[in-house]
């Protein structure tokens, strides 16, 4: 019995002995798995692809923190930090930038810009005062046959010639008295010569376009000026066909200029399409975002044409996407539609308020039927008038189906009155802002007054209503770069008017956001682009020197050192 005790003592110590044994090995065991697991966290990433080092790196984070230097890895940004950090992460294969003390800002972006300069014809973007138009026109004559049509590009303005007028029908007679010409100014104006307006059989007893104006000049003689629809009463010679070519030409121009994005506001899709290719080829150097552009009066008719361009809304990816719909109920410049009538002469006796392009109920028609279809809208609006139009129509759409959240756009918005940023901000609408006023300063004060001029595209006031206002160019109606963007908002300063608006002052911070994070969040992009933070795209640009603290003049003024657009650089100045 002793015995059997005993044997039974020995085995239940040995069973003892085995499960601290197991216990130990599944304790060992746990802690080698986790110090392969800790050794695997703590490992290394693959060295980055490049860094920047010895830089003032503004980030235009949420702390728009200042930085030394920066890694990018795979085309986004992995690390932003000082120079002693970040050169730890570079291996042998890294690409080192030294700045040598230049500043880095985020990739910059146009809200609003239809190409980078106006296009085919003559070349007016240089000329300063009325001889030098008249000179253009002349050389042009002389290179001509008889009868040919001769037509000048968009990119200029009245503004930017020391007459601050426009060349007219008798300025052109007297260097064109046979050949037709056409001078082309932005994107609502025509200028005709006497043979421009036989040829095209305009004669004072034309009828006034709907949504157009044909004007006369003191004595009631056409004065050879076609606005908006009236434009419809010319057919200009077929311009080139647009080419991947020619696009890439101009993206090329916008790079140097220091732009990584940019928006086109309203193209068709035949653009769109060329797009698609030269993103499937890799020939893009600058992240676009397109709206699109139909004729269209009616709810039928509007349905008929979103179906018609196979697209979706919000296609794309962070290279190409579709950003809505775009459309417009007023003029520009010299059709602005407004509560007021225009400044005299231009008001005509009290009896102009601009042009109102699409009318109420059909643009409403339209729109709602958009907000039904799922597209965003995006409304070119200019004078106060036109933006009531816009929010009665967004208002009514808003009531079918809420766009608040959908960052529906208001474009322009030069005239916005107090009594309207209410109203629009509980439609949560974001502002797409541009430069307008820095070109043609005297020009608003002659059509609108020196009060209404002073007030265009009133910065300060939509930024203390808390709007998320996108800054932009709207070229070819004015010139792209973008640093003279941010030079006119934080000045107010024109370029032949001097200071228009200081109360709309912004600051030089204000203005980079508007530039770079408030355009990204314009297009839902803000998580990915718009800031240098680690994990975003890698778009930015060099500047020779800090932005935050030149004198404002120099901003202006100041080049393009290199641009980077997903960690390549796409342009270094020579």
């Amino acid at each position: 019995m002793n015995d059997r005790k005993t044997e039974v003592l020995r085995h239940l110590r040995h069973l003892r002995h085995l499960r601290a044994w197991r216990t130990t090995l599944v304790v060992r065991l746990c802690a080698i798995a986790l110090a392969l697991a800790t050794i695997s966290a703590q490992a290394p990433a693959a060295p980055p692809d490049t860094i920047l080092v010895n830089g003032h790196v503004i980030t235009v984070d949420a702390r728009f923190s200042i930085a030394e230097a920066l890694a990018i890895s795979g085309g986004r940004f992995s690390a932003v930090g000082t120079n002693a950090a970040i050169r730890t992460l570079a291996g042998p294969k890294t690409t080192t930038i030294d700045l040598h003390g230049q500043t880095v800002i985020p990739g910059l972006a146009d809200g609003h810009l239809h190409d980078a300069g106006g296009g085919p014809g003559i070349e007016l973007a240089g000329a300063r005062n009325l001889a030098d138009i008249v000179a253009a026109v002349a050389a042009r004559v002389k290179q001509s046959r008889p009868g040919d049509v001769i037509v000048s590009n968009s990119d200029w303005h009245e503004a930017q010639l020391t007459e601050h007028r426009l060349p007219y029908r008798r300025d052109l007679d007297a260097v064109s008295p046979v050949n037709p010409v056409v001078l082309v100014r932005g994107g609502h104006e025509y200028i005709l010569n006497s043979a421009a307006l036989q040829k095209w059989n305009i004669t004072k007893d034309t009828p006034q376009q709907p949504g157009g104006r044909i004007t006369r000049d003191a004595q009631g003689e056409l004065n050879g000026e076609l606005i908006d629809r009236a434009k419809s009463l010319v057919q200009l010679p077929a311009a080139p066909p647009l080419t991947i070519d020619a696009l890439v030409e101009q993206h090329k121009k916008l790079n140097a200029a220091g732009l990584t994005s940019i928006r086109y506001p309203g193209a068709p899709i035949e653009q769109y399409r060329l797009l698609e290719e030269m993103k499937r080829r890799g020939l893009l150097t600058i992240r676009v975002n397109q709206l699109m552009r139909v004729g269209a009066d009616s709810a039928e008719k509007m349905r008929a044409a979103v179906a018609a361009l196979n697209v979706k809304p919000d296609e794309g990816d962070e290279w190409l996407r579709v950003g809505g719909m775009k459309l417009g109920v007023d003029g520009g410049f010299e059709g602005g539609w407004m509560r007021e009538p225009y400044a005299e002469p231009w008001g005509e006796k009290g009896t102009f308020f601009g042009v109102n392009t699409m009318k109420q109920a059909p643009y409403t028609d339209v729109v709602k039927e958009l907000n039904r279809l799922g597209w965003r809208v995006a409304t070119h609006a200019v004078g106060d008038a036109a933006i009531d139009e816009v929010i009665e129509a967004y208002e009514a759409a808003n009531a079918e189906k809420p766009i608040a959240g959908r960052r529906w756009v208001l474009e322009h918005g030069f005239i916005a009155q107090p009594d309207q940023f209410a109203r629009l901000k509980k439609l949560d609408l974001v502002i797409s802002a541009q430069d307008h006023l820095y070109l043609a300063g005297p020009s608003l004060v002659s059509y609108w007054g020196p009060v209404r001029a002073a007030r265009t595209t009133p910065m300060r006031a939509f930024i203390d209503q808390g709007f998320i206002v996108a800054g932009g160019t709207d070229s070819a109606v004015a010139p792209y770069p973008p640093l003279w963007v941010i030079y006119h908002f934080v000045t107010r300063d024109t370029i032949s008017g001097g200071v228009l608006g200081a109360d709309q002052q912004i600051t030089r911070k204000e203005a980079l956001q508007v530039g770079t994070i408030n355009n990204a969040y314009l297009t839902f992009e803000e998580r990915i682009k718009g800031s240098i933070e680690a994990g975003k795209l890698a778009d930015l640009v060099v500047l020779p020197e800090d932005i935050l603290t030149v004198p404002a003049k120099r901003i202006e003024q100041m080049h393009v050192a290199m641009t980077m657009v997903g960690g390549i650089v796409v342009y270094r100045r020579p």
